[in-house]
């Protein structure tokens, strides 16, 4: 999506009449700046697609729009050049392009190091050499104002040299920082002489060995964005109390450009976790196989899973841009990328749990080419030949021996519909001599019922899908529930830690499923629809022409649909 091209429709929410306002008025020479900071400290999840459409989006609605895409690569030691190279390809893959606008806080270095020094010089700003421990005490709680550090009153030519000092190297880890001079007794913590650098002798991934002092993420995040001439600073709910840190930086140094911060509230959803926190922790125990599993809110997991860049754009918008927190169901996240494949997923047939089907007065030798159009709606997307033969396969929950009186599919005595074939009737079963289980399901079929119509005008309850057992192609699929089976799984109030609410159903894996030839050669990603099953995709990673491995994007189930229409009625 190219930022520059100016949307016909753009949505609506208080960010952006905020902006409309700010041009109606000229404020900003009439310009609009964003950017889309993370840390390259972790995957992005999709808790980040929202500020990533949000952002580039505002840029692209506006004409002559910028937004910068900007790595706050302040803290080397828990940042890794993988995590860069990710979040890069998942914002292109959601569709955004920063053009030549992808810069690093590390670009800012020395300017922010001369910032530090500007502070010292208006004696605001100090080293300080307590210890982590004496300045936890020193700061106060939010009922109890912190109390100056006796470092406090350095004079300014002291400060100076020991900030040079700090940054030669000369000093140990944690042995001294610098912090802004504002208000031990503020009622905003944030404000109770906040740290601005701290030591940590680290190499960072782009300046090497150059710094072992690094700027804190409050001093480094206003002042790239001045540097970069950003209009309207977005960020969600929790950089709310930092906001006067912000402005006091900026006000202090009397720089040309002050942005405007502007808070919205972050994406919560149900049964789903999004704190980076928590989810390297769900890698680290090897409770996923990784960031990329398709059970993780990640960004590269969702598209491993089968979700298009549409879908969450899509969510994105339907969800808009509040100024509280709440929680969004899930529900609705699926049933957006269920509208969306429902539109684009070809159709085929895939028998997850085969049980046997013998037609008894069907040639044996013989094999038939059946038609099946991909899509019943999009007739461009053309069809394919579905092989028919004497043994199928059908789903295992598709026959009953015994059925109860509501169940219209498969059982001794009924006659059915194949998909796109032939009626077909019970007429006994071959049971395991130790188990009692039914292992093949023998049938006669009626050959004037081709194409799945009596011409005597009988009909039938029940229509199954199939594949045939001769040429069908061996597939292992997994079936992905919620990673959780808790509705908030962190809100910590039966004292229970997330990872005690994690499902244990999450994943099923299936290795004896049948899919239909079509399928064969099936690019990685590639995604269509199971009959009557579900949406699926190709696995990016393990799946090989020798054997293709599905993943379940989502089932064919759209309950969230059923809620609105639910809440519609209730309005009424």
């Amino acid at each position: 999506m190219n930022i520059d091209k100016v949307s016909s429709s753009p949505p609506s929410d208080f960010i952006r009449t905020i902006i409309a306002d700010d041009l109606k008025a000229n404020k900003n020479n009439g310009r609009v700046v964003t950017r889309f900071p993370p840390e390259p400290n972790g995957y992005l999840h999709i808790g980040h697609a929202k500020s990533i459409c949000l952002n580039f989006g505002i840029a692209a609605e506006n004409k002559g729009g910028i937004c910068y895409l900007r790595f706050d690569d302040t803290n080397p030691s828990k940042e890794d050049v993988e995590y860069m190279e990710s979040i890069k390809s998942d914002v292109r893959w959601l569709g955004f392009d920063w053009g030549e606008r992808l810069t690093y806080a590390s670009d800012y270095f020395d300017l922010l190091y001369q910032y530090a020094v500007q502070l010292i010089k208006k004696g605001k700003a100090y080293v300080c050499s307590l210890s982590a421990q004496e300045t936890r005490e020193y700061r106060g709680t939010l009922q109890k104002p912190g109390k100056d550090s006796p470092y406090r009153n350095r004079n300014v030519e002291e400060n100076l040299e020991l900030f040079e000092r700090m940054r030669a190297g000369e000093f140990k880890d944690g042995l001294h920082v610098l912090r802004a001079k504002i208000d031990m007794a503020s009622p905003n913590i944030n404000m109770r002489d906040p740290t601005l650098y701290r030591i940590k002798s680290v190499a960072h991934h782009r300046t090497g060995d150059r710094w072992c002092i690094y700027p804190m993420y409050d001093f480094t995040h206003c002042l790239s964005d001045s540097i970069e001439g950003v209009t309207h600073s977005i960020c969600t709910l929790e950089f709310e109390d930092h906001r006067p840190l912000y402005d006091w930086v900026l006000d202090e140094l009397e720089v040309d450009c002050h942005p405007q911060q502007i808070e919205f509230a972050r994406l919560n959803i149900s049964y789903t976790v999004l704190s980076k926190r928590k989810l390297i922790k769900l890698v680290e125990l090897g409770v996923v196989d990784g960031w990329d599993d398709p059970r993780m809110p990640t960004l590269t997991g969702l598209n491993r899973r089968g979700y298009t860049p549409e879908s969450i754009r899509n969510f994105c918008e339907r969800i808009g841009v509040a100024k509280r927190d709440s929680i969004v169901d899930v529900a609705l996240l699926e049933h957006c990328v269920r509208e969306d494949l429902n539109r684009r997923a070809p159709r085929v047939m895939g028998v997850l749990r085969p049980l046997r089907v013998v037609i008894d007065n069907f040639p044996e030798d013989k094999t038939e080419e059946l038609d099946g159009p991909y899509h019943p709606e999009d007739p461009s997307m053309g069809s394919r030949k579905i092989p028919f033969s004497r043994v199928l396969y059908i789903e295992q929950d598709d026959f009953l021996e015994d059925p109860p009186k509501k169940f219209f599919r498969l059982s001794p005595g009924r006659e059915v519909r194949l998909r796109y074939a032939y009626y077909i009737k019970c007429e006994y079963v071959v049971k395991d001599e130790q188990t009692g289980k039914v292992i093949e399901v023998r049938c006669t079929y009626d050959p004037q019922t081709r194409g799945g119509s009596s011409p005597d005008g009988r009909r039938v309850k029940g229509t199954l899908h199939w594949v045939s057992a001769d040429h069908s192609l061996k597939a292992k699929v997994r079936l992905y529930d919620r990673l959780f089976k808790k509705v908030n799984p962190v809100d910590g109030k039966d004292g229970l830690d997330f990872t005690e609410h994690l499902n244990p159903n999450s994943l099923e894996v299936l290795s004896t499923c049948r899919v239909e030839p079509s399928l064969a050669g099936a690019a990685p990603g590639s995604m269509c629809q199971f009959e009557r099953t579900g949406y699926f995709c190709v696995d990016s990673v393990d799946s090989s022409d020798e054997k293709l491995v599905f993943n379940r994007t989502v089932t064919l189930r759209d309950s969230w649909a059923k809620i609105a229409k639910k809440a519609k009625k209730a309005k009424l």
